[in-house]
């Protein structure tokens, strides 16, 4: 029978409970202790370990729809453990040899509470443990006598659960773009990119697949030892024959083999996609500081502005007036003297344009210099050389750097998104600390080195 059936209609109770995440500590708390116990766990060791929790934390346990007077008598403790074990999450045996209660996990509650520990405990990351598994089964699959299907059929599934794995760090980046349009000050930016972007995606789980190089450190030996094994016909039929003598004609071992290298091929295009998803968070980081930078001074920024107060009233009429009697809000600095529509011309007028050879005078150095200008401030080496001029030996360190103007700032901002770049000739590295203020400037303390 399926383990859900198990599963009695009180245990869902827990999810809609008030006191919810008081009865998920409390079993992660039991959960622990069963692990590191020898044998059962008795009632009155349940109950100590979530005294001992209680005296730490100090519980504020709610009263429940289904608790009576009486069981509101009863220790905070006893009042959780009572609980746990009427809705199903825990179990009593009675063991009336030694005249005790032994509490046990039933097997569909340990399912959920490994569930609870993966969302609150961050261990080894998947990514790292799936692939040592499948290199190590494959490895052990062709060299090992006794190896059978069922190894393969484990690469397979670790190969799948990596996928898994990639395609979820995918579909969560949106929340970090979310976070990066609600910062509203340069300082909370940088904090954003640098503690919640850097920490948390690059060096938990991007840095995982690409800076440490751990996938393709073993993705080079799995591919060459699929392909070994697929052309070695007479290893396969031997693997074939093992397979026929111990029944297990369910998988061929060709097949498997294939779907195993399809899945790191499916690896491979997912980490594609996580390179192409980082490159668009950062550019939007760039873009979102030059936003901020050029708000408070640019015409448009300041027409942005303006437009956001206006929709944040209730009767803007009022403030349009105000405003109309104040700008001329027609100048084509704020509206482009490019329509949204431009009529097209008949073909007739636009061979008879194209027949008309037009002389233009050669334009002054200034004139050209004019056409040729660029939306960005600095060029890139413009950064450089501010990055050189700025070192102390081989490190340029940004708690000895003096910011005393917008164009310094600008610069710093731009060198450490140069430094993150892949072919980039410098690296930075954030140290821990406060952040850094400076002549009204706040940034954090980083470290530019040559690569």
């Amino acid at each position: 029978m399926e383990m859900r059936f198990e599963i009695p209609d009180t245990f869902w109770s827990l999810f809609r409970s008030v006191n919810r995440d008081t009865y998920i500590e409390s079993l992660l708390a039991i959960n622990e202790e069963y692990q590191y116990n020898n044998y059962f766990l008795t009632k009155e060791a349940c109950i100590q370990v979530l005294s001992d929790k209680n005296a730490r934390e100090h519980f504020d346990l709610l009263k429940e729809e289904d608790e009576n007077e009486f069981d509101l008598l009863e220790t905070t403790s006893s009042r959780i453990l009572n609980w746990l074990l009427k809705k199903g999450w825990l179990k009593k045996i009675e063991d009336y040899s030694n005249l005790v209660v032994n509490i046990v996990i039933p097997d569909y509650a340990a399912i959920f509470i490994d569930a609870f520990e993966h969302l609150t405990n961050e261990d080894m990351e998947e990514t790292e443990v799936y692939i040592q598994n499948v290199y190590a089964t494959l490895y052990s699959f062709k060299y090992d006598e006794r190896a059978t299907l069922a190894m393969l059929r484990t690469a397979l599934v670790n190969t799948r659960r990596l996928n898994k794995v990639l395609q979820d760090m995918l579909h969560n980046m949106d929340k970090f773009f979310a976070r990066l349009l609600d910062q509203e000050s340069y300082g909370d930016l940088l904090s954003e990119h640098l503690e919640g972007f850097v920490e948390d995606m690059v060096q938990k789980k991007y840095h995982i697949l690409k800076t440490s190089d751990n996938f393709y450190r073993y993705k080079t030996d799995i591919k060459n030892t699929l392909k070994e094994m697929r052309d070695d016909e007479l290893w396969i039929e031997k693997i074939r024959e093992r397979a026929k003598a111990v029944k297990d004609t369910k998988d061929d071992v060709l097949d498997l083999l294939d779907m195993i290298e399809r899945g790191f091929d499916d690896i491979e295009h997912r980490i594609s996609n996580m390179d192409r998803e980082h490159t668009k968070y950062i550019r939007a980081t760039v873009t979102r500081l030059n936003y901020l930078l050029s708000g408070q001074t640019d015409t448009k920024g300041l027409v942005i502005q303006l437009l956001n107060k206006m929709a944040a009233q209730e009767n803007p009429d009022d403030m349009i007036l105000q405003t109309g009697k104040k700008m001329n809000l027609s100048f084509l600095e704020i509206i482009s003297e490019k329509s949204l529509y431009k009529r097209r011309k008949s073909k007739k007028d636009f061979i008879s344009q194209m027949a008309k050879e037009e002389v233009e005078e050669d334009l002054e150095r200034e004139d050209v210099l004019k056409l040729n200008k660029v939306q960005v401030r600095f060029s890139k080496k413009q950064i450089e050389d501010f990055i050189e001029e700025n070192m102390e030996g081989e490190v340029m360190d940004t708690s000895t750097l003096v910011v005393d103007s917008d164009e310094t700032f600008e610069k710093l901002i731009l060198a450490y998104d140069l430094s993150t770049r892949k072919k980039s000739r410098y690296m930075v590295v954030k140290k821990e600390g406060d952040l850094i203020e400076n002549n009204g400037y706040r940034y954090p303390v980083l470290q530019f080195m040559r690569k």
